[in-house]
This record gives C-alpha cells, structure tokens and sequence, in this order.
C-alpha cells in the first residue's frame, strides 16, 4: 500500500478533474471509491517544525498571546499543518493516478511508505 501526501490545493485540483470523469456516489461511498479510483482520502492535520524563515518570521512578530513559557517556547518551534493522504491499494491504479496528474503533483508530493 502507498499514500501519497498532498497540500489541500492539490487536492481540489485533482478532485475537480476526477468529479468531471466520475459520478458523485464514488466520493460518497468509500468502498466504492476505492474500488474504482484505488485509494481512499485521509484528512490529516498536525504540527510539524518550523523551519529557519518561519522561525525568523515568528520571531519579528508580536506573539503575546501565550499564557505560559511552554506554551510561548511550543509555537514559536512548530507550526500547524494540514494535509491530504491518499491510501492507495493498487499499484497499477497508483502509477496512473501519478502519471495522470504529474503536472499538478509537480515536486510537491511527498511517498509515505
């Protein structure tokens, strides 16, 4: 099994596309979408490390709205995230989908094995 990591953009995107292609009780229906389309959609939200710029851009900002040390030394290192995961089940369905939509994933997605 395969996820493939998107960012909410990407997502509407292909999901447009597949919408045009596909009738809406393959979104409704999870078995269903994963018989036809090979994955199911996993919404994930989270926190991840801050990188340099955003710590620097945390540090020029005005952040008082923390109570208490740890909670201030907590966001100033992470950052919220939120992301599509797609689970795949079939590798052959897998490769089309990346073939298919290699203009919209560009480098952007992330394989979580």
């Amino acid at each position: 099994m395969s996820t493939l990591k998107l960012t909410s953009r990407q997502w509407r995107t292909i999901r447009a596309e597949l919408h045009k292609e596909h009738p809406k009780s393959v979104f409704m229906i999870r078995d269903r979408m994963k018989t036809v389309l090979g994955f199911t959609v996993r919404e994930h939200s989270g926190y991840r490390p801050r990188t340099q710029k955003e710590l620097e851009d945390y540090d020029r900002s005005d952040n008082i709205w923390h109570d208490t040390e740890k909670d201030r030394r907590f966001y100033r290192e992470n950052i919220q995230d939120h992301f599509i995961a797609l689970d795949f089940y079939n590798e052959r369905k897998y490769t089309m989908f990346l073939l298919k939509f290699s203009e919209i994933l560009g480098q952007k997605q992330d394989r979580i094995n």
